[in-house]
């Protein structure tokens, strides 16, 4: 089903194009966008996001269901954007490891599609659309620097270790993209995200923290895989998704590469006690080895810390939403559907 927006109402508006903007960090950055005033296209297949997470009816809401190779050739000349932002991607080491050419051929094809695209629907025909790629911190694969800076060496695994087809995939957009910046002068920013959480993110794909919520709620034990020494920073989207926009609207972080997230760590086992903690929860930490849960020879690293000096030069950046309130509004968000969902509300 496709929604046209109000050309009128958006007449002095940037056109934005947001692909994947029902996911979890995509329907946040289209809510903000509408309360810019901008005028948004969403393309979305459904897979992982959620109609619901973004409006049903928006006078300045174009919303294309739709996988992204199949909605771009299908545009019209006419539809130009002053910006793009590509989120559509494959999430989750669950399901990269359940469906890795899915994930593979999602990742790199419908970036070098959404690429060609912007070079030619831009805001004038000879001009390309700011276009962000959205990265992970998967690219740095298994390289023990810390923290993550980003001029360092990327680390993998063998191809024969599926665990890494999704960080090589990543790394690989973000060749495509600076590739089409340095030949074609697509005005490309590259963001690096670190462990985005809060509401609207859901477990279903192995995300650690609404799992480790849900959980808490019931009153079952929380799944942490490993021993839980393992240390996270983690960066609530509401943080995230203001400082995506400033690096694109910023003329000096076109071309480059940001790290984005919070430099707080924390280990995972302490993350599953201090959900319960925050939500009064008597549950307690369950250790699952991580051949159990994702199959032999699973590789993970001790320590994930992003270096945030570049993108607090660029444009000031400071996470300021405390992990606790994530935690409680993650939890709101969960009772707030089962609610609607006709379930019971959990403690």
């Amino acid at each position: 089903m496709t929604q046209e927006p109000s050309r009128q109402s958006g007449a002095n508006s940037r056109r934005v194009l947001v692909t994947g903007g029902a996911g979890f960090i995509g329907s946040h950055l289209v809510e903000a966008l509408l309360d810019r005033g901008d005028v948004v296209t969403v393309i979305d297949n459904l897979s992982t996001g959620r109609r619901s997470n973004i409006p049903e009816v928006h006078e300045r809401l174009r919303f294309i269901e739709a996988d992204l190779g199949d909605a771009l050739p299908g545009m019209a000349e006419s539809d130009r954007f002053e910006e793009i932002y590509h989120l559509a991607a494959a999430v989750g080491v669950k399901r990269i490891l359940e469906r890795p050419v899915e994930s593979i051929e999602t990742n790199i094809v419908d970036t070098v599609a959404l690429l060609r695209f912007a070079e030619h629907h831009g805001p004038t025909p000879e001009t390309g659309a700011r276009t962000l790629i959205a990265s992970s911190s998967e690219v740095y694969g298994k390289s023990e620097a810390a923290p993550f800076s980003e001029e360092d060496d990327c680390v993998y695994g063998p191809t024969t270790a599926g665990r890494w087809s999704y960080a090589c995939s990543k790394a690989i957009d973000e060749h495509l993209a600076l590739a089409h910046a340095d030949a074609a002068g697509l005005p490309v920013v590259v963001a690096r995200f670190f462990n985005t959480v809060g509401p609207r993110q859901v477990g279903d794909y192995g995300m650690v923290l609404p799992n480790f919520v849900r959980a808490a709620l019931m009153g079952d034990a929380i799944p942490v895989y490993g021993d839980g020494g393992q240390s996270r920073c983690f960066c609530d989207v509401r943080d995230v998704v203001p400082a995506i926009m400033r690096l694109l609207s910023t003329p000096s972080c076109v071309g480059r590469v940001f790290n984005i997230g919070s430099d707080h760590l924390i280990s995972i086992l302490e993350l599953a006690r201090r959900v319960a903690s925050v939500l009064g929860s008597t549950s307690e930490p369950k250790l699952i080895p991580y051949d159990k849960a994702y199959g032999p020879g699973f590789e993970d690293l001790r320590l994930r810390r992003p270096d945030l000096t570049r993108i607090r030069d660029a444009i000031g950046f400071e996470a300021s939403i405390p992990l606790d309130v994530t935690i409680r509004d993650i939890a709101s968000q969960i009772n707030t559907s089962a609610a609607a969902s006709g379930g019971n509300a959990v403690q």
